[in-house]
């Protein structure tokens, strides 16, 4: 089969799926509700209770599901790729930790930083997961002509236990009800309330993926080797910087819209890799549709597994996940 039929049944396929995840998402629930009485226009808005469980409570979710799982295992691709290692997230380089340190300082201390209807926290998470992008780059860069992805990798693990650390200690300062707010965060929560915060995460990741249709094959090439990449006619460094700033700004938007929801970035592109194999071109569509698709899924099992509470879907998506980063070990070993 030649490569744009994989591609096109690929993304189809795919596509269908993260669709009717999107679709029927919203009707599951501890609370029944009809799809026929949701958009019966007979019945107004403010009496029909069907369409306000609908459109208020549950499709915000699973459109920020959708977001954040497309982001998310996006990411993975283009970082494993950019790092050359199939066991690196897009929470290895420092990102996920910045966005929690800037949510953890909106929580405990009084900063208003909210505008057009988005609340404090998600601006100042993402704002966080900029400043940790700016850190690990300058990082890497500095007294080198080039992008290092050695020292990229141990700037962000370096940044990542410096700011646990200073989440911990903002933790210590906070009052209980301060310290229930972050941990509740921390565990990756997609309580969206409204579609404003979707609103202003979708340009940020929009502009993200505009970056990844131009990186496939380039990507193809990077995991053979920054020299035969260059070898090939690819820009190296090019490359490498755009890899690194577009998947840091997909996964910053992400966890400033539902937190650090882990694993996704790991769990989805192995899975599409047993299924449609390695090739960039396929991979990063299918993991991105079927990312969006996993955790829509993911967040309906959060809010039915023990219904009438909500699980964060963080947790759901670790225990998942968990096992499965120790298959890859296992695996890789």
């Amino acid at each position: 089969m030649s490569l744009r039929r994989r591609v096109f049944f690929t993304v189809l396929l795919f596509g269908l799926m993260a669709v009717a995840a999107c679709v029927f998402a919203p009707m599951v629930g501890s609370a029944p509700i009809s799809l026929r009485r949701v958009f019966d226009r007979s019945v107004p808005f403010a009496d029909n209770a069907d369409a306000q469980i609908f459109f208020i409570s549950r499709l915000p979710r699973t459109l920020a599901a959708a977001l954040v799982g497309a982001a998310l295992a996006a990411s993975g691709v283009v970082f494993q790729a950019l790092l050359r290692n199939p066991l690196a997230t897009p929470f290895t380089l420092g990102v996920s930790a910045g966005a929690a340190l800037g949510a953890m300082l909106a929580i405990t201390f009084p900063i208003s930083l909210a505008f057009a209807g988005v609340s404090t926290v998600p601006i100042a998470s993402f704002a966080g997961a900029l400043g940790a992008v700016g850190v690990v780059y300058a990082l890497s860069t500095v007294r080198r002509h080039g992008l290092s992805t050695n020292v990229l990798l141990l700037a962000g693990i370096t940044l990542n236990a410096f700011f646990s650390s200073l989440i911990l200690f903002i933790q210590y300062l906070a009052d209980f009800s301060q310290t229930m707010r972050t941990v509740r965060w921390l565990m990756g929560d997609l309580d969206v309330g409204s579609y404003a915060p979707i609103l202003a995460a979708l340009p940020f990741t929009l502009l993200a993926f505009a970056v990844f249709a131009w990186l496939p094959r380039s990507l193809n090439l990077l995991t053979l080797g920054a020299d035969a990449a260059s070898a090939r006619g690819v820009d190296v460094l090019r490359t490498q910087r755009l890899a690194f700033f577009s998947a840091s700004l997909a996964t910053g938007a992400a966890v400033s819209l539902g937190g650090p929801v882990g694993f996704i970035g790991i769990i989805v592109p192995h899975l599409v890799r047993l299924l449609v194999g390695a090739d960039h071109r396929v991979v990063l569509p299918a993991s991105t549709l079927f990312g969006a698709a996993f955790l829509v899924v993911c967040d309906v099992a959060a809010r039915t597994l023990i219904a009438p509470m909500v699980l964060p879907v963080g947790i759901l998506t670790a225990m998942i996940g968990g096992p499965f980063f120790l298959w890859l070990l296992i695996r890789r070993g």
